[in-house]
């Protein structure tokens, strides 16, 4: 059996405009407690800010977050995973890309995010699944002794 993303994703999504300023987004993600945003511009993903970027890339640096954009900050161009990925083809994407999370997009709309947190936090899961199908296919075979 195959497992996708779809099935261990992160549904909720939280998104900002590309034209909002650091300090809004950085508002938002206090309000719903989290440490991304995906960043819309017309209603379709182009970009992702996470905390870090706030702090490497306008604290650090002593700029004022309040004229700041997120498009000037925002990490870019967006790399996503298609919702019927699998788990592996995941996890592969976000290490060559370095990524601790990947939005799940397809044709433009946003199904959610798939994170290391939702790795670690279904790690079990999958690996007994995993091993549930590894014993179904063993048992179709004989094993002469």
């Amino acid at each position: 059996m195959v497992y996708t993303v779809k099935d261990f994703m992160t549904k909720t999504i939280y998104t900002v405009d590309c034209n909002a300023t650091v300090a809004e987004a950085s508002k938002i993600m206090l309000e719903k407690n989290v440490g991304y945003l995906i960043v819309l511009d017309g209603g379709q993903p182009v970009g992702m800010i996470s905390e870090r970027d706030i702090v490497f890339k306008v604290v650090a640096l002593g700029k004022d977050p309040t004229n700041v954009k997120v498009s000037e900050i925002m990490s870019k161009p967006l790399i996503t995973v298609d919702p019927d990925a699998t788990i592996s083809d995941a996890v592969e994407i976000m290490v060559k890309n370095e990524l601790r999370r990947i939005p799940v997009v397809r044709d433009g709309i946003i199904y959610g995010v798939f994170t290391t947190r939702d790795l670690a936090a279904h790690f079990k899961e999958y690996e007994d699944k995993l091993v549930r199908d590894l014993l179904r296919s063993l048992s179709r075979f004989t094993i002469p002794f």
